[in-house]
Parts: C-alpha cells; sequence; structure tokens
C-alpha cells in the first residue's frame, strides 16, 4: 500500500487519475469498490497537502485564483459524494472513458495551448461558465476521484488558459480544497478503511512531493507527454479494454 500511495501520488501531482492503483489494489485486499473510493481520499490530501506547499514556494501556485475557483469544486464535490454513496459507477465510468479519449485529440493535435500561458485568459475574473465548470468537475471528483485531475488539467489549461505546470499545481491545489469535504461524507456513511489509508497515506506524501519536483523542473512539454500515456491508460480501464485483451 505504501508502494501504491508513492506510485499513486507521482501519477496524481504531474496529471490525475493515478488513484486507480491504489484503488484496484483495496479492492484485491477485499475492501467493497464504495469503501475504497473513500478510503484512498486520505492519502490524497496529505498528497496534495505537500505538493501544493512545494508548487507555492516555487512561485507557482496562484492561491488567490485556486481559492475563488476552488468553490464552485467544493460544492461539487459535496454534491457529487453524497451521489456516490448511493448509485452505482459502471455506466458512469463508460461515458468518462469515452468524454477522456475525445480530449486526448486536443492535446494531442494543439499542443501549443497546453504548453504556454494564455495571458489573456488567466487575467480574466472567474465569470459564470467558468463556476458552472468546475461544479461539474467538483461533483465528479467528490463521486469518484480517479480522473479528476485530468478534467481540472483540461479546464485550466483550455478555459483558464494556464500552462501545464501552473494549472497542475492550481489541480493540486483545488483537489486539497475538495477532499476534507469529501472525506468527511464517507466517514459519515461508513466507507473508511483508516488504517489502509493511513498507511497508503505514507507512500501518498512521498509521491506528492517527486511529482511536484519533476513538474516544476521537467517543465509543460514533460507532462504533456505524461498526460497522454496516462489518458490512453485510464480510458482503456475505463473501458475494459485491458480486461478484454488481457
Amino acid at each position: 500500500m505504501i508502494a501504491a500511495g508513492f506510485a499513486t501520488g507521482i501519477i496524481n501531482t504531474l496529471a490525475g487519475s493515478g488513484s486507480v492503483i491504489t484503488f484496484s489494489i483495496m479492492m484485491a485486499l477485499g475492501i467493497p469498490a464504495p469503501m475504497a473510493n473513500g478510503t484512498l481520499r486520505l492519502g490524497v490530501i496529505l498528497q496534495t497537502a505537500t505538493a501544493s506547499f512545494r508548487f507555492f514556494k516555487k512561485d507557482k501556485l496562484e492561491v488567490k485564483k485556486g481559492l475563488i475557483l476552488g468553490i464552485p469544486v467544493v460544492l461539487g464535490s459535496i454534491t457529487g459524494a453524497l451521489i456516490a454513496v448511493n448509485i452505482p459507477h459502471d455506466l458512469f465510468e463508460k461515458i468518462i472513458g469515452i468524454t477522456l479519449l475525445a480530449l486526448l485529440f486536443f492535446i494531442v493535435f494543439d499542443p501549443k495551448k497546453w504548453i504556454e500561458e494564455q495571458k489573456e485568459k488567466t487575467s480574466r475574473k472567474v465569470g459564470v461558465l467558468q463556476f458552472i465548470l468546475f461544479f461539474l468537475i467538483g461533483s465528479y471528483g467528490g463521486f469518484i476521484h480517479i480522473g479528476v485531475g485530468i478534467f481540472l488539467l483540461s479546464a485550466l489549461v483550455l478555459q483558464a488558459g494556464y500552462d501545464l505546470v501552473k494549472a497542475n499545481a492550481l489541480k493540486v491545489f483545488m483537489v486539497l480544497l475538495y477532499s476534507p469535504f469529501a472525506v468527511l461524507i464517507y466517514v459519515l456513511d461508513g466507507q473508511m478503511e483508516w488504517v489502509l489509508g493511513l498507511v497508503a497515506a505514507i507512500g501518498h506524501f512521498g509521491g506528492g512531493l517527486l511529482g511536484s519536483h519533476l513538474a516544476i523542473n521537467k517543465g509543460a512539454g514533460f507532462v504533456r507527454i505524461l498526460l497522454i500515456f496516462i489518458i490512453i491508460a485510464f480510458s482503456g480501464h475505463l473501458l475494459g479494454v485491458w480486461e478484454a485483451l488481457f
């Protein structure tokens, strides 16, 4: 679990969807899916706190913008978590897998937007469209969490205009803002395995530290290439491709 948490922390910090690693291992150990979905969030809090602090120290995190955009994300996460404790995930996962593959097109064929910051967009005030968009992403994060980083990155790059490094900093900060609220809902519903979650959190701490270091030092181009591979792998998982092949 520590090794899984470490790998998850790196992938989550650099792109997203790394939580599928800890989620799968928890289920293999006999933890029911709803409980695994709640338990893995303990490590996410420690990972995002570590990465956010490092991004802030390196002057890559816009705290004010993160707090403003974090409001709809937090509200959405509460809504999503309340839904998650009551409905199955299967159909939802298929829809997300198809959506991610659509995003892959823009990452591959329009790389400039992902690497260069768009000042005209980053300087704009948060509007109604952004509020709704980040509310919906927050709802997804509260619902299942796995993959939320990819959607946050996409919105922060394509809609808010940030390059991938600054978008990563804002992403982990917003996940840090909403995760305690989601955890509280899962705890109140009895969907939390504390010991397993805290053990995995040890690895998350190291993974968040290394992931933020790589993002800062390797730059947006490196993160973009990694993001492409992660989306392909994660979409294949959601759509059952790897299960069918292997």
